[in-house]
């Protein structure tokens, strides 16, 4: 089969999906071609098992709605794996496309012989997987949807933003480049235009939005991995990186030291027990409220800049406790 034509019958694809019932004729017209060609199109279509329906009094066709993807042949191994992490990952709360695929699990379970249906629930009872989930609310989900139309689509949004660095809520327009699950949250990637860079935003704290007729062209050197740099999680600043060595006592050291917590992370052991733990990142900030979780059970040796920031925050603990200045 040649280029052209693999190329019409996508068109021809496109056409009849395109939920505007179409006759021979205006199939015709649309690709270029004789009414004979497409009848030789469409029985293609038909041999490689595209549900074509063909209504006799208007003489048009179409492919129903509900044909998106032909059946996928699984071995016993890949299905039982499918649906025995479709069971087991909880409820789903927070999980990115865990309700389609909960639904897909079912459907595909239902096909299986009463053979593989025992083996299942025998290897669905021997397994747990527990994720901490961070529930959404209702108005995230409808937030996330319309971030998703607005990236397929490359349209611009504005939104209110309850920004942790920025003192409070802001206003910017947003250009989506890419949306990130990570660590149990969503956060959509873009450039914003009261910070004329790109920026990051956490999709639950997004206020409103609303989408705009603007469109925009992704930069064609963008990629995630490049832009989060060497980000400690989803926030790069400004500058050069910085090496950050952070000393975790005895008593917490094996916990920190078991968990890989950045692609860049190095631990050495001292005589003590305690850790000297080297990372470089892109930025501080995220880096010093993770340090804070492990209280004087951490000592940041180096940089100055970060000793600073642990030492205001901690300041400004004290401040909120009247009670720690008496003697």
């Amino acid at each position: 089969m040649n280029l052209s034509r693999i190329q019409r019958l996508l068109q021809l694809l496109g056409l009849l999906q395109s939920g505007r019932p179409q006759n021979v004729d205006s199939l015709a017209i649309e690709c270029g071609v004789s009414r004979r060609t497409i009848f030789r199109d469409l029985d293609t279509l038909r041999g490689a098992s595209v549900p074509l329906a063909f209504d006799s009094e208007t003489q048009r066709y179409h492919i129903p709605d509900t044909y998106f993807l032909s059946p996928t042949n699984l071995n016993a191994e890949e299905a039982l794996s499918v649906m025995v992490l479709c069971s087991e990952l909880g409820d789903g709360a927070g999980l990115p496309y865990y309700s389609s695929a909960r639904k897909a699990a079912t459907k595909l379970e239902n096909s299986l012989p009463a053979r593989l249906k025992t083996r299942l629930r025998r290897v669905s009872g021997a397994v747990e997987i527990k994720l901490n989930h961070s529930p959404q609310p209702e108005e995230a989900e409808e937030v996330y949807q319309q971030l998703v139309d607005a990236v397929g689509h490359r349209r611009s949004v504005r939104i209110r933003y309850k920004s942790l660095f920025d003192d409070g809520e802001i206003g910017t327009k947003l250009s989506p480049y890419k949306l990130l699950f990570s660590r149990h949250s969503w956060y959509v990637i873009g450039r914003s235009s009261l910070h004329r860079s790109t920026r990051t935003f956490k999709v639950g704290r997004i206020q409103s939005l609303e989408t705009l007729e603007d469109e925009f062209k992704i930069p064609s050197g963008f990629r995630v991995e490049r832009y989060l740099r060497s980000a400690w999680h989803m926030i790069p600043e400004e500058g050069p990186d910085q090496e950050v060595v952070v000393r975790f006592h005895k008593l917490v050291a094996s916990n920190v030291a078991e968990v890989q917590w950045h692609k860049t992370q190095q631990v050495s052991w001292n005589d003590d027990g305690s850790i000297d733990f080297r990372v470089t990142v892109s930025g501080l900030r995220e880096m010093s409220w993770w340090i804070l979780g492990y209280g004087e059970q951490a000592t940041v040796l180096s940089p100055p800049e970060m000793q600073q920031i642990v030492v205001g925050h901690a300041k400004a603990i004290v401040n909120k406790y009247p009670i720690a200045g008496e003697a």
